[in-house]
């Protein structure tokens, strides 16, 4: 009978090559995919793209089974309120590593496997791939000894798989820190092509977009999956404790448009080409008018001069005209990002 190990597949590089490297040791690997709205690589690919689709066809590969598994309430509870705390943004990667590791776990025994094997680099990420967060991680996961770095082993500890000889300790590698160079040279021997992450990436890391993840997890309690990918989309301002979104551009407008939520208003330019907005779940008229003055203000000369727009909700629909653009005072007040 074979030795069984679960992979956490992201579809980067990293990740590949771990999974490449306990395939040349004859060990049967189980691929898990984690998705969430966070991922910097969460495009492209006919069924939505992104890591998912990488991850999928790096399995399809080197033919081992994958499942997906989706980040949902759960892990937006731990970044609420992450135990270890934040990186640089709303990042918490060391809740979010352990997470996944309490999952992965459980499907270790689902499976019967032996070990868990990650494609994380000793010294590549400054908050969860150190040595004391390793620790930590393995730790509250209930992983202790049993999670393999391949590509940092030999400047780890040697974990219960290779003590007890279930991987030959030789074989696997001593990277360090954040140069890819070594993992770009290996995946050329090893004849691993079409890498579209390198590094992949988290978007919880970036401070512009961490702003609007701050004030939608202070401001509403049942964050949905439409909020979250609306983080992606406009300008965001927060007025009289109400949010208003303003597209940039014609596709933020459609997308605007298409994740409509019950409850919210949508607020259009009349005979002039501009921005839409959209009140989340809110139609007061004083932050109605707004949306409509920051409409005016970024359609800049194209209004010629009209100012009236349209504001739906639902069925119902009512036409209105604001004095002229919002002032840049109060833009800047309400603005979030």
């Amino acid at each position: 009978m074979g030795v069984k190990a679960v992979a956490l597949l992201s579809g980067g590089l990293d990740s590949t090559l771990a999974v490449k490297l306990m395939l040349e040791q004859g060990i049967e690997v189980h691929a898990l995919n984690f998705t969430s709205s966070f991922c910097t690589c969460n495009h492209g690919g006919k069924d939505g793209g992104g890591c998912r689709s990488e991850s999928r066809r790096v399995a399809e590969e080197f033919g081992i089974p994958l499942k997906v598994l989706v980040k949902g309430a759960e892990y937006i509870a731990i970044v609420k309120n992450p135990r270890h705390g934040y990186g640089k943004g709303m990042n918490p990667c060391v809740d979010c590593r352990i997470f996944m590791f309490k999952l992965a776990k459980d499907y270790m025994k689902e499976i019967g496997a032996s070990f868990v094997i990650t494609g994380e680099v000793l010294g590549q990420r400054p908050m969860s791939q150190r040595r004391d967060a390793f620790r930590v991680i393995e730790r509250e996961s209930g992983l202790e000894g049993l999670i393999l770095r391949p590509l940092s082993a030999k400047q780890l500890e040697p974990t219960i798989p290779e003590k007890e000889g279930l991987v030959d300790r030789e074989r696997l590698l001593d990277v360090l820190g954040r140069s890819r160079r070594q993992q770009i040279d290996l995946a050329e021997e090893l004849d691993i092509n079409n890498y579209p992450c390198p590094s992949g990436g988290c978007l919880l890391t970036d401070k512009i977009f961490s702003k609007k993840v701050r004030d939608l997890l202070t401001n509403k309690d049942d964050v949905t999956k439409k909020d979250l990918a609306l983080l992606k989309a406009g300008r965001h301002f927060r007025y009289k404790g109400e949010k208003i979104i303003v597209g940039r551009n014609d596709d933020d407008n459609r997308k605007l448009k298409s994740m409509l939520q019950d409850g919210d208003t949508l607020v259009e330019p009349c005979a002039f080409p501009g921005p839409v907005a959209v009140l989340a779940g809110t139609d007061d008229e004083e932050v109605r008018d707004f949306a409509g003055q920051l409409i005016v203000k970024y359609a800049l000369e194209k209004t010629e001069g009209r100012r009236t727009l349209r504001a739906t909700k639902g069925d119902n629909s009512v036409e209105f005209e604001v004095e002229g653009p919002a002032p840049e005072p109060l833009i800047e007040d309400a603005r979030v990002c």
